[in-house]
């Protein structure tokens, strides 16, 4: 077939800019394979989607915690796209559900059942997520630049999108893999690389073998850690010492020293993706994969806006380090509620932030304050907020009778949560100390500006008060 003499009038782009007469004429491309394809891809991404999620609650480190929270979404958003191709192009059942080949079900266990987060990065961003990356850059190549143009256009953007991620692990794994912890990684890692291999690569184009490696870590189950753990810069996690709630809506205080309580309350967020992993964990083969994707991506806004609290504290020259970034809300929520309870608290939560006297009355404080920074956060984390009820609207009202009776569950959940206050001081776990003062000591001295005596002397606690400011019993 020569096709050089075909020209486009005017020597314009052909075909759209899709590819030239010349590939599109080939015809060595069916549905068929495009689906084959999509669909591997689709379950090691809903696999990795599941395992970093599983890890952000005991995972200590900070940065890791909110990285897990970042790319888990990431995954999700990719398995999103392939669905809705691969429902495009096949009626249901789409057989999305099943296990493509059982060299990447090995692999995919052995990156939920790691033990240790250097193993997890290695394998992670070392193998799996490359081989992705990798075979949609060959389905790029490979599809039907024409006929299958909205396979190219996922391919590309899955390639593009996760190979950031790649990126990020490079960068991260040199920080903490020492060259001792990699000479002991290093069988492991090649039994994943073996079970690619079996697998005919992540895309089925290379031979394929008979040699399924044995299960290494995956010989046991993997078990989840609900406990949330903080790296060292967290001193004093069971604080609860400060009621940032309380200094917020007391009408005494000006808005510029509300941004710093504000900043609190943001950083302080870090426990929700903590609380809300769980919830995922627990409801995994209880809940449709739409409620799974929109429940990831509220995890990941809330750890965002631990991250805003964090860039606010820098931006104001405050070492959030020193503050106790209390936890005890995920920890006991994880321990003392099932996965139900704990959505019901969530949603109780969310609707309350709706209000005028919610996120809304948040960023009024910030732009009162005149910190820009405090007014843009919170003009996102409203509108972020307003996401979340959405999505608990969607997924949480529908299992009761009325809105009203969902409410009151969320209400009633919450306040079956002991929140040991005089346990944590009586055992020695924390003296409750008042933080406050001190850091508002150094932002006036920062602001060159005076403190106030009455916000200087606040000292009011969590002892006998939620965040909503209830009473507790």
């Amino acid at each position: 077939m020569n096709l050089s003499g075909y020209k486009s009038l005017h020597g314009l782009p052909p075909l759209a800019g899709l590819s030239s007469v010349e590939r599109a004429a080939q015809s060595n491309w069916s549905v068929q394979q495009s689906v084959d394809r999509l669909k591997r891809l689709h379950f090691v991404l809903k696999e990795l989607c599941t395992t970093l999620t599983a890890r952000i609650t005991s995972e200590p480190i900070y940065e890791l915690k909110t990285a897990f929270s970042h790319h888990a979404y990431l995954c999700a958003e990719q398995v999103n796209l392939i669905r809705t191709r691969v429902g495009e192009m096949r009626e249901p059942p789409l057989g999305l559900d099943k296990v493509p080949h059982a060299g990447l079900k090995r692999l995919c266990d052995e990156l939920m059942t790691v033990p240790t987060t250097e193993g997890l990065l290695a394998g992670c961003y070392e193998i799996a997520l490359p081989a992705v990356v990798a075979a949609c850059r060959r389905l790029q190549q490979d599809a039907h630049p024409l006929a299958d143009a909205p396979t190219v256009r996922i391919a590309k953007l899955i390639a593009f999108e996760l190979g950031e991620l790649v990126e990020f692990g490079q960068q991260a794994i040199p920080c903490l893999l020492t060259e001792s912890t990699r000479q002991q990684l290093q069988p492991w890692l090649t039994r994943l690389e073996e079970c690619l291999a079996c697998a005919g690569d992540l895309d089925g184009l290379a031979p394929q073998t008979d040699l399924l490696p044995e299960p290494w870590h995956s010989a046991e189950p993997f078990v989840y850690d609900s406990e949330p753990k903080r790296d060292d810069r967290f001193q004093d996690p069971f604080n609860a010492g400060v009621n940032p709630e309380a200094f917020l809506y007391d009408e005494r205080f000006s808005a510029r020293d509300k941004t710093l309580m504000m900043y609190y309350k943001r950083i302080r967020e870090l426990d929700v993706p903590e609380m809300m992993a769980s919830i995922l964990v627990d409801l995994r083969d209880e809940e449709p994969w739409e409620f799974y994707m929109e429940m990831i991506r509220q995890l990941w806004d809330e750890a965002r806006h631990a991250m805003m609290g964090e860039v606010g504290f820098a931006a104001q020259n405050l070492d959030w380090t020193r503050i106790p970034i209390n936890f005890t809300w995920s920890r006991n929520l994880n321990s003392q509620l099932d996965a139900r309870e704990r959505h019901g608290v969530l949603f109780f939560i969310e609707q309350g932030l709706m209000p005028r006297t919610g996120k809304r009355y948040e960023w009024e404080v910030g732009v009162e304050s005149g910190d820009p920074l405090s007014a843009l956060f919170q003009d996102f984390d409203w509108a972020d907020e307003v996401l979340h009820a959405q999505i608990g609207r969607r997924w949480y009202v529908p299992r009761y009778q009325s809105l009203g009776q969902a409410l009151s569950y969320g209400d009633r959940c919450w306040s079956k949560v002991l929140s040991q206050w005089q346990k944590y001081r009586n055992e020695g776990w924390t003296e409750h100390r008042n933080w406050w003062p001190e850091l508002y000591r150094q932002a006036c001295e920062n602001w060159g500006q005076p403190p106030d005596p009455a916000a200087l002397a606040f000292c009011e606690t969590y002892e006998d008060s939620r965040a909503d400011l209830q009473k507790l019993d």
